[in-house]
């Protein structure tokens, strides 16, 4: 099946999760909830960098909605305290990955794995407008493997642009469960009025999938709103006193120390893949920055975003990609 098919369907399957919400569910303060209603849906590709190997494809779509505070998964999320504005909301993830020649039939021996999966992310976000902070934790789960349907993905959208068919997606990361845990916390170090803001990041993540905990800047130039005002858009009835046009530039580099990662190493429940680089094999400090350009109005905004990730096995590459965005608030 097409990954987009999976994109939908994983987005259903947390539907009774989500939306059957029990009497006995963490319920917060209603005046501590959000309002808003937001949607965010990006594409990725290498390329735009005529590149077509490591990163090669992907997509998120990210849903905040007031109703999922009832949702049971918030029992095990970091909680809010009094006076935090606080988000509810689901990502899904598709990502794809391919070692440096896809047009060999063979395992390529010291090279990255073809590896693709399908998760979500149900989260919260507690933010301090007054301290300029924000508190995010998740939890993730999904399925790694063929069951993302990669294979048809690449090979369909390779013939329609006439590009090299890819031939190595049998020996790919076998089906496993994705099933983690993150958290992140972003704090303002220093701005210039509604110009400038440089903030603070770190995060974590532990599970199935990946295990890492990094450390990164974020640089925020331009006519803007704050930061830590919203998640970037604003339902209508929130946007009282807010900019309506938004044109600005940001920069973010990220340095993460990585534990696991199974896009190269397997599965960990699953051990039949045919092929997976071995842990001496895996980088275990990762560098990544990030430019972007933003332009919104209202309550629509538009991203295009580069990223450039340092190698992240023995004898790989740098990489680099381009990434589009679309926000929309309900």
């Amino acid at each position: 099946m097409k990954p987009v098919f999976h994109f939908v369907y994983t987005g259903l399957l947390f539907l009774p999760l989500l939306l059957g919400l029990p009497a006995a569910a963490q319920s917060p303060a209603a005046d501590s909830v959000s309002t808003d209603r937001l949607l965010f849906y990006t594409f990725a590709n290498d390329a735009f960098f005529r590149t077509d190997y490591y990163f090669t494809q992907g997509m998120t779509l990210n849903v905040v909605l007031p109703v999922l505070r009832k949702s049971p998964v918030n029992r095990i999320l970091l909680p809010a305290r009094a006076g935090q504005v606080q988000h509810y909301g689901v990502k899904l993830f598709y990502d794809g990955f391919t070692p440096l020649r896809i047009q060999d039939d063979t395992i390529r021996r010291g090279d990255r794995p073809y590896a693709s999966y399908i998760y979500a992310t149900l989260y919260r976000t507690a933010t301090n407008p007054a301290a300029k902070r924000r508190l995010t934790s998740g939890l993730n789960i999904g399925f790694i493997g063929p069951a993302a349907g990669a294979k048809g993905f690449q090979t369909k959208v390779h013939e329609l642009i006439d590009a090299p068919t890819p031939r190595g997606w049998n020996y790919q990361i076998r089906n496993d469960l994705v099933l983690g845990y993150e958290a992140a916390l972003e704090q303002q170090l220093l701005a210039a009025g509604n110009a400038v803001e440089l903030i603070g990041q770190g995060q974590a993540s532990l599970g199935t999938l990946n295990t890492f905990a990094g450390a990164g800047l974020l640089l925020r130039v331009g006519k803007m709103n704050p930061y830590f005002q919203n998640l970037g858009l604003a339902s209508r009835a929130n946007r009282v006193g807010l900019q309506r046009l938004q044109l600005y530039a940001t920069g973010q580099a990220e340095a993460r120390v990585v534990g696991y990662n199974a896009t190269m190493q397997g599965g960990l429940f699953n051990r039949t893949s045919p092929y997976t680089l071995a842990a001496a094999d895996i980088k275990r400090v990762v560098a990544q920055g990030t430019a972007s350009v933003v332009a919104a109005y209202g309550g629509v905004s538009l991203r295009t975003s580069a990223v450039w990730i340092t190698p992240e096995f023995k004898g790989s590459r740098h990489h680099a990609w381009v990434q589009f965005g679309l926000g929309v608030a309900l």
